[in-house]
């Protein structure tokens, strides 16, 4: 039988099963505490005496994070940010939080405090972190949480998908900048990101392996979505590569002989000098698959280079100028003209 109480401004619910003792928790909302009752009531019928539930008022949140970290986080190709950002959760005060006391309105609580200093595409991948962190611990360590209270949380809204694009000039001077950098690889690497939409961790892995010369294509072994890709090459894309090979080490397999904090640190420098600091780097990905677009390859065409198995996510990486589309249909209109005038002669 549960008991709900007021005590101190919060709510503490209290179960009585017969054989396990009382079980409490307190929320910040009577609905939450009402649900928890209700949930842990059910169990109760549908599962018998749940004893280990009390195992929770032994555990916090951090106990979670950190087997997450040292067991989940290392099989993950995001492994380095993901440790970063458990490093961050791990500070804050959700961390501290009893698994018992855990509820939708103490993650909605830690929501707000992050949005004060940081942005909601931040704390979402902490929410996506924390909320599979919870649902691991629930499924295949078998603890006995009732629910995963971040999925019930009210996540803050994605940032609109940024729409930078190299306006008239800026792709000569960061070219020019490029090529006067410290890091000589870091050049190539921007032109052939124009050339081929690749990531600059693809860029990066691209070994002499991966390039088919014959059919002038090479093949993407390790992606963001884990799905590896062959990509054609342009002709421009070609001579970046057959450059390389006069820098070539023959101790280094990889296209790119450099790091990717070398490449980071360079770009930030010639960025900075390109006064061009609204433009990242992953937007040369960006720039790429609108100039795809533009050429008139299609959705297919495009999406086969991009990797992008999805076409709404395609879509937004693609921002064709409206100036361009009117002079294109300038010229199919002209062109049309010239024919219409041909058959009537």
């Amino acid at each position: 039988m549960a008991t709900i109480r007021k005590r101190n401004g919060k709510w503490q619910a209290q179960v009585r099963i017969k054989g396990s003792g009382a079980l409490s928790r307190t929320f910040l909302t009577k609905a939450d505490a009402q649900a928890w009752s209700r949930s842990l009531e059910a169990e109760a019928v549908r599962r018998g005496l749940p004893v280990g539930l009390k195992v929770l008022d032994s555990m916090t949140v951090s106990h979670i994070l950190i087997r997450y970290r040292d067991e989940v986080t290392p099989n993950k190709r995001g492994a380095v940010r993901e440790y970063v950002a458990i490093r961050v959760m791990l500070r804050s005060d959700i961390s501290k939080t009893k698994l018992s006391s855990l509820s939708a309105a103490v993650v909605n609580k830690y929501i707000k405090n992050r949005l004060a200093t940081v942005k909601p595409g931040t704390v979402r991948r902490e929410l996506s972190i924390l909320q599979h962190a919870l649902g691991v611990s629930r499924n295949e360590w078998e603890l006995p949480l009732q629910s995963n209270p971040v999925a019930m949380s009210k996540k803050p809204q994605a940032a609109e998908s940024r729409t930078r694009r190299l306006e008239a000039g800026e792709w000569e001077c960061l070219r020019n900048e490029c090529a006067q950098s410290g890091n000589a690889q870091l050049l190539p690497m921007v032109e052939l990101g124009i050339e081929t939409a690749m990531r600059r961790g693809e860029v990066l892995s691209l070994q002499w392996k991966d390039i088919d010369w014959n059919k002038k294509t090479l093949l993407i072994h390790i992606t963001k979505n884990g799905h590896a890709r062959t990509i054609p090459l342009t002709p421009r894309a070609l001579q970046i590569i057959e450059a390389q090979r006069s820098i070539k080490h023959h101790s280094d397999s990889r296209i790119f002989p450099t790091t990717e904090a070398a490449i980071k640190m360079a770009w930030r420098r010639v960025i900075r000098r390109c006064c061009l600091i609204d433009f990242k780097y992953h937007d040369l990905r960006h720039e790429a698959i609108s100039r795809f677009f533009e050429l008139g390859l299609s959705i297919p065409e495009v999406a086969l280079i991009s990797g992008h198995r999805d076409t709404k996510m395609l879509m937004k990486y693609t921002h064709i100028r409206p100036e361009n589309v009117s002079q294109k249909l300038l010229r199919l209109t002209e062109a049309a003209a010239i024919v219409l005038s041909s058959n009537r002669e």
